[in-house]
């Protein structure tokens, strides 16, 4: 586990944890940003959009790599104008409670790590015991799935 303090921004947290599965780790990254996200039925933002991204390596070299900030937008996308400040919540419409609790989750772990309030990021990495890409895919059929390009 590394745990990185003062940290604002990550930018794409899919790109780092692509780049640990190529060379043969499963890893998750999660990082914090400024309160963005407040509770789907209203009131303070408590949260950033905290992304999650997830990579599982394979012996066929093409990695599943899901990346996604717990925002229906993000940030980026209100300061480039493709996303109005008031379509910055969780997402899930009727189920974006679930986004903004794994919002909440993922900002109290990494404050709770970094020991601050202010802005950090968790990376976990460790060496797979298993192979399971190959058979998702073989499942999938063409289907196209997280990280495939």
């Amino acid at each position: 586990m590394i745990v990185a303090a003062h940290c604002f921004p990550t930018g794409m947290l899919g790109y780092w944890v692509r780049k640990l599965a190529e060379g043969g780790f499963v890893a998750a990254l999660t990082a914090t940003s400024p309160a963005r996200l407040g509770a789907p039925a209203g009131g303070p933002k408590f949260a950033g959009t905290n992304p999650l991204a997830l990579a599982i390596p394979s012996s066929n070299g093409r990695p599943i790599v899901a990346d996604v900030s717990m925002g229906a937008v993000t940030h980026g996308d209100v300061l480039t104008g493709a996303a109005a400040p008031e379509e910055l919540v969780p997402f899930g419409g009727e189920q974006a409670h679930k986004a903004f609790a794994l919002a909440l989750g993922l900002q109290l772990l990494v404050d709770s790590l970094t020991g601050t309030d202010g802005y950090g990021a968790v990376l976990l990495l460790a060496r797979p015991e298993g192979d399971p890409v190959p058979a998702l895919r073989e499942l999938a059929a063409g289907i196209r799935l997280p990280g495939d390009q």
